[in-house]
């Protein structure tokens, strides 16, 4: 076994180090530092924990069914706003 990059989206956020016959992942960005030091039996099961991981930060985009608004982790925003003056 040797040292392996993990990258996510374009980008290296961790590395693998051999430990005692598995891989210890040190965290090189702040996004995946929770996953600092854990111990992972193969490259893929840490790939997909960065995954997960980066998943639960991503702000959730849903659709309101009510005309143009999206939201946004429980916020709503009107896409196309209107203006109505009163005469």
């Amino acid at each position: 076994m040797s040292k392996q990059t993990i990258e996510f989206a374009g980008e290296a956020v961790g590395a693998l180090m051999p430990d005692n016959g598995q891989l210890r992942f040190v965290a090189v960005k702040y996004s995946v530092w929770p996953l600092d030091g854990r111990v992972f039996e193969t490259p893929e099961d840490a790939r997909r924990a960065v995954a997960m991981l980066q998943a639960l930060r991503q702000p959730a985009v849903r659709r309101d069914p009510r005309a143009g608004a999206t939201s946004f982790a429980g916020r709503s925003e009107a896409r196309n706003s209107s203006v109505v003056s009163s005469s």
